[in-house]
């Protein structure tokens, strides 16, 4: 089990602006509005190094909204410990992770727009992150 997938079992997450998918692979991303999607995808970090230097730094998240997927599992949105943090993450049938992308100062994620295989995330700050619930690394516009 990877540190993603532990994190996850308690329902938390690193804190910081972050793709995080349960093979273990973490990027960092930037909310912004002029991206594709609303979400623009940085470059790759290793987790285990980021929890190694300081392991508290992590969030319990708590979901506001979920939109079924049937038998691909669900797509859920809410909020962090602060009340400036958001996320939004595909899960399995059996609540497993498939992705999560953690947000510092979206505020929390309230309400999905599901058309086929795009999501809209929308957070209570105006916020909007439209992705391909598959890959959100598949950056869409709204």
């Amino acid at each position: 089990m990877n540190a993603i997938e532990r994190l996850w079992e308690d329902f938390r997450l690193p804190i910081r602006d972050a793709l995080h998918f349960a093979d273990g692979t973490s990027c960092d991303v930037d909310l912004d509005s002029d991206a594709p999607g609303g979400l623009r995808v940085l470059g790759p970090f290793d987790l285990d190094e980021i929890l190694e230097s300081d392991p508290s730094w992590v969030s319990s998240v708590d979901g506001l909204v979920a939109a079924d997927l049937g038998s691909e599992g669900l797509l859920w949105g809410g909020e962090g410990s602060h009340g400036s943090e958001g996320f939004i993450a595909r899960l399995t049938v059996d609540r497993a992770l498939s992705w999560a992308v953690f947000f510092t100062e979206s505020n929390p994620f309230d309400r999905i727009q599901l058309s086929g295989n795009v999501a809209t995330f929308s957070s209570t700050s105006g916020f909007e992150i439209t992705v391909d619930v598959d890959d959100p690394r598949t950056l869409l516009s709204p």
